[in-house]
């Protein structure tokens, strides 16, 4: 008897990185970047890889949709190896155009024979032949609702509020957002380079690249043959990884080289960074956050990147003395849903409900509140999040303004003159807040809400 021929071994990994995810509740990113770090993968099946995984974890209402008609019995009941193996499969033979169907189903076969012996092989034949041969006949709901939250694989409850909120052609544009493959955007480190020299080392590397039309310091890749981490310009510090919404906060806050800027649940150090550069390396940028782990990659960060203005502190900012960190210039980049980059985190769609959404809500509110004793008369804090979610920003701030009337929003337009924003979206800024819709400017989504200390209080 012929033996079959090896099954492809990035199609083996994504079928077990999903079932980490799906059955074990692993996080699809963490996973697939420690599965990545220890292969020695070829540039086409790091690629394949993180797309199968990627796009299986966004997809999995949609596929699951489709295997109900083709299984026996509910998914529930299904194994959950031939579950993992026949999702992955699923995702390739529908939204992979490159992949012929018979190789992907010749390695769901050999892979299913390797986790659940032969006669589940024969199950996973049967099935996606079957599939591949009846896709055009798949029918999805008729009513809006279900139709959206089952062709775009959003849960139910988040597509109906966005339905209420922003109607259906908005967000339609943004379900599709939520599932295209993220760009790669780089914030060019002008502490290093301009964006010209930037762009013609990265070609030398071997990655096409242009300039952003959206931001000054955004560069687009539109080609990656290796990981951007591993190049001499990612290693010497000539860019920092990070979309362009998120590079507007520096631009809304505008604090000038030798301003004392403290940054509010800073994370790894995106903004943080981009702060320093901004001002020069000149001055100071105090960087709180509640986690140690990333308090050490952004202390790495700002090594790489030539960075010696950024003092940071692990702290409760609820706990701070205020009296020791009064400034003019606050960031507040508050924990927040996520919702605005979903394209990039394969699984959030599937980790919140309304209840944490109700409990983040309170939290963000506190922040704001202690966040706000630390500005000085005439002093600007910034409020921002990656979530398109009213609840947790227009509202928050809302609240905040009619608690807090020595503080008022603040406009920001002319300080976006160089962001394509459109006319209800520039009107929106003037008036002090801004959301950038999920693919609308084919960015991330993201909320920005500046206001100034008044003088009197």
């Amino acid at each position: 008897m012929k033996k079959s021929p090896p099954a492809n071994k990035a199609r083996i990994m994504a079928v077990e990185i999903v079932y980490e995810v799906m059955e074990k509740g692993a996080f699809a990113n963490l996973t697939l970047a420690k599965m990545l770090r220890n292969s020695s993968f070829s540039a086409a099946d790091r690629h394949l890889l993180t797309d199968i995984v990627n796009g299986t974890v966004r997809m999995i209402k949609h596929l699951d949709w489709v295997l109900e008609f083709f299984l026996r019995g509910s998914i529930e009941k299904q194994n959950p190896w031939l579950l993992s193996i026949l999702r992955t499969a699923l995702y390739q033979l529908m939204f992979l155009d490159r992949v012929p169907d018979y190789a992907l189903v010749n390695d769901a076969v050999e892979i299913s024979r390797q986790k659940m012996g032969a006669k589940m092989a024969g199950v996973s034949n049967a099935v996606l032949r079957n599939i591949s041969r009846n896709l055009d006949k798949i029918k999805y709901p008729d009513e809006p609702l279900g139709f959206y939250s089952i062709y775009y694989s959003h849960p139910k409850w988040m597509v109906k509020l966005w339905l209420d909120t922003f109607g259906p052609q908005a967000s339609e544009t943004l379900l599709a957002y939520n599932n295209s493959r993220p760009q790669v955007v780089l914030r060019c480190n002008f502490l290093k380079c301009n964006r010209e020299e930037l762009i013609e080392k990265l070609w030398e590397e071997g990655f096409k690249a242009q300039t952003s039309p959206l931001t000054t310091w955004g560069i687009v890749l539109e080609d990656s043959p290796q990981a951007i981490s591993e190049t001499a310009s990612f290693k010497k510090g000539c860019f920092y990884i990070q979309n362009d919404a998120s590079m507007l906060a520096t631009a809304i806050l505008n604090p000038p080289a030798g301003a004392r800027v403290l940054d509010l649940c800073c994370g790894v150090g995106g903004k943080t960074t981009h702060l320093a550069e901004y001002m020069k390396n000149q001055g100071e940028v105090l960087a709180v956050e509640l986690y140690s782990q990333k308090l050490e990659l952004l202390r790495q960060n700002c090594q790489r990147l030539g960075i010696s203005i950024v003092k940071s502190l692990e702290q409760d900012i609820k706990t701070l003395d205020n009296k020791n960190v009064m400034t003019s210039y606050l960031l507040l980049d508050a924990p927040c849903s996520g919702w605005g980059v979903l394209n990039r985190r394969a699984d959030a769609r599937w980790r919140k409900n309304q209840e944490e959404i109700n409990e983040l809500t309170q939290l963000q509110s506190q922040l704001l509140r202690c966040a706000s004793t630390m500005v000085e008369k005439q002093g600007c804090l910034l409020y921002a999040t990656c979530t398109i979610n009213r609840a947790e920003n227009e509202e928050i701030i809302e609240r905040f303004l009619e608690k807090n009337q020595h503080f008022a929003l603040e406009g920001f337009q002319q300080k976006l003159s160089f962001f394509p924003l459109d006319q209800q979206d520039k009107t929106n800024a003037a008036q002090g807040m801004l959301t950038l819709m999920s693919g609308k400017y084919g960015t991330d989504g993201m909320f920005y809400a500046l206001m100034r200390r008044k003088n009197f209080k």
